[in-house]
């Protein structure tokens, strides 16, 4: 018997259904989280882009930035304990502020850069693999696992994807998935 359309499931979202490694499911989800958020910026105009969506107070330009820093505080300074600039000289303000002078093009391309260095780092470590000392963490006891990291990565990713949804909605009335 044939389903009709209707009660055909819908796919899952993230990696493939045979998918059962844990590292291959954290990162898959990560990607995939990862690419939901440039297609929920799809469509938006250069000033839609930068314009604080009110009553949130940021621009959903401003979301990528923030997580283009939040890849960096917790995978190249926090997992693989680099010496980088954690935060923004301005803080908070700074880090959901994209300058006037700043292009589009740089801050996705800031980001992109921040996610290609958190993909080196994340894809050959073990989940069990603890964050190098040095970076964010200085004693072993404060250092969590590339799992932990990981899975904080996803539920950081997860709100924010349901965040900007609301800003989308706000900004042009479009609804997410």
């Amino acid at each position: 018997m044939q389903q009709s359309p209707a009660q055909v499931p819908a796919p899952l979202d993230g990696p493939a259904v045979d998918v059962s490694d844990a590292h291959e499911l954290l990162l898959g989800y990560l990607e995939w989280y990862r690419e939901t958020l440039m297609r929920k910026l799809d469509g938006l105009s250069d000033s839609h882009l930068r314009m604080p969506v009110e009553p949130l107070g940021w621009s959903p330009l401003g979301l990528v930035q923030h997580l283009g820093w939040v890849e960096r505080r917790w995978l190249r300074w926090g997992f693989g304990g680099e010496d980088v600039v954690a935060y923004p000289p301005g803080g908070d303000v700074e880090e959901w502020t994209v300058a006037a002078d700043t292009s589009i093009i740089q801050v996705i391309a800031a980001y992109q850069a921040e996610v290609t260095a958190a993909n080196s780092l994340a894809a050959p470590a073990a989940l069990s693999d603890k964050a190098r000392l040095g970076g964010r963490f200085k004693t072993p006891d404060q250092a969590p696992s590339l799992g932990r990291i990981l899975f904080h990565l996803l539920q950081e990713y997860a709100q924010h994807a349901g965040h900007l949804d609301i800003a989308r909605e706000l900004i042009d009335g479009r609804t997410g998935e």
